[in-house]
This record gives C-alpha cells, structure tokens and sequence, in this order.
C-alpha cells in the first residue's frame, strides 16, 4: 500500500470517538488485508489524522494494538455465536467490528457498553453490508451475555460499575 506523506494526510479537524473508531477499522483492514507493517498503519491511518488529539489518537491507537492482540481470543468468541457458519466466511469489515467492539468490551473498562454496542452497529451498517448491523448486533448481544455471565466485563467509572 502506498502511503501518502506526513503533509498529504489531512488530520481531522475536530475528530470525535467515532472518527477514531472508523480510523481504527481501517487500519485493520490494512493489516488483515493488505498485510502492511502495523506500526506504519498505525501512523498513516490513526497518528496523522487524529493528530489535532492526542487523547483522541491515543485511544485509537491503543484499540488498533489490542484488537490485533487480541484476535484469537475474540475470534473464539465469535466463532461461538455463529450458527453454521464458518469465522473465515464473515464479511471482513464485520469480522473486524465484532473483533474491535469484543475488545473494547474486554479491554477498555472506562467506554460503556451501550456505546461500544452502538458504535459498532453503526459502523457496520456504514462500511459493510445492509444487514450488517443487525449481523453484528446479534453477536455482540450473544456474546455479551456470555461475558458477563462469566464476569468478564468489567466496566468502571461514573455509571459503569459492574
């Protein structure tokens, strides 16, 4: 993949959470597809667009760096919510919102549940297919269940407890 320079990429002049969300997806894409260098990705799809952010660029950052660290284990996860389907098969783009949502119910305790759920519906429903977001909201819900059930979300914060 070519990338443009430092001075072509536009950052994002007030960029939000779901900017970076979108940003994230697709240097996921540029990995699992493209099989370009992460650190690389990471700058010219995260760095330099969410640059107007540090905070904003961080959190994006760190959502890149744990779904790809974490994918075999939400890849299990989904894979237990998919009936007569095989993972391999899903639409790329919402294997990797199931990926970077399951993340970021596992990882990043201060993001609510709700908002990652909604998020990601969204963002399915925008990048992948017309049924995706009701594609991915059935897993997410699913797979909520089943996390919590084993106490694995664990959200803090201002309304967050549990």
């Amino acid at each position: 993949m070519a990338f443009r320079t430092a001075s072509e990429t536009r950052p994002l002049e007030k960029p939000t959470r779901r900017q970076a969300r979108e940003q994230v997806l697709k240097a996921l894409y540029s990995v699992e597809i493209g099989k370009n260098e992460i650190n690389e990705v990471a700058r010219q799809l995260i760095q330099l667009p969410l640059r107007n952010d540090a905070k904003l660029s961080e959190f994006a950052r760190m959502l890149f760096l744990r779904t790809l660290d974490t994918s075999v284990q939400t890849d299990q996860v989904i894979a237990g919510h998919i009936r007569n389907w095989e993972l391999g098969r899903l639409a790329t783009i919402d294997r990797l919102v199931l990926r970077m949502a399951l993340t970021e119910l596992l990882e990043f305790p201060d993001v609510p549940v709700k908002v990652t759920l909604n998020e990601a519906i969204e963002i399915g429903s925008l990048y992948s297919t017309a049924n995706s977001g009701r594609f991915i909201n059935g897993i997410l819900d699913a797979a909520l269940k089943e996390l919590e059930s084993e106490g694995r979300i664990r959200k803090q914060g201002r309304g967050l407890d549990g």
